[in-house]
């Protein structure tokens, strides 16, 4: 028998609602899933995963600084050595969070990565400061979202089609 796929889900929250995107998107994707904070990824252990879900709050128009990060660490250790995998995308914002996705986007064609499921992009219409700064409580539609989209690359990876 097969050994169960390894879905990376790699994160990073300032707010709660990543995380909380996060945690759906591992219940979604059920023992592949494989939770790790963008602080602690290593590129081996981007190396590791057979798939990928990054997740990420959009900060001033990017993709979270911590985020930034664990993909500057790890992007030019793997070039070339995890082409065709699968991955896709979860982005918490203020607004639109289309800077992040672009960024997060250009990185996985350096890659050459294969998106297998639509952006998601869940806003939260904080536009205050103080809305910015609140912890965040994601909308139960868009938690089911993530919960769907772990599930369907871990089912992907699982048989094989990614």
């Amino acid at each position: 028998m097969a050994p169960e796929p390894r879905l990376m889900i790699l994160w990073h929250s300032r707010t709660g609602a990543s995380a909380a995107l996060a945690r759906a998107a591992a219940e979604g994707a059920g023992p592949a899933a494989w939770l790790v904070g963008a602080g602690e990824a290593e590129p081996a252990m981007l190396l590791a995963a057979d798939g990928y879900i990054f997740v990420c709050p959009e900060n001033l128009g990017s993709m979270s600084g911590l985020m930034k990060e664990a993909f500057d660490r790890a992007y030019y250790p793997l070039l070339g050595q995890v082409e065709g995998r699968a991955y896709a995308t979860l982005i918490a914002a203020g607004s639109d969070g289309e800077g992040a996705q672009r960024q997060i986007d250009r990185i996985a064609t350096g890659w050459r990565l294969k998106r297998v499921a639509p952006p998601v992009i869940v806003n939260l219409a904080a536009q205050t400061p103080e809305a910015i700064a609140a912890p965040k409580t994601v909308p139960h539609a868009a938690l089911v979202q993530a919960r769907e989209t772990g599930a369907a690359l871990a089912e992907g990876l699982r048989l094989g089609l990614f």
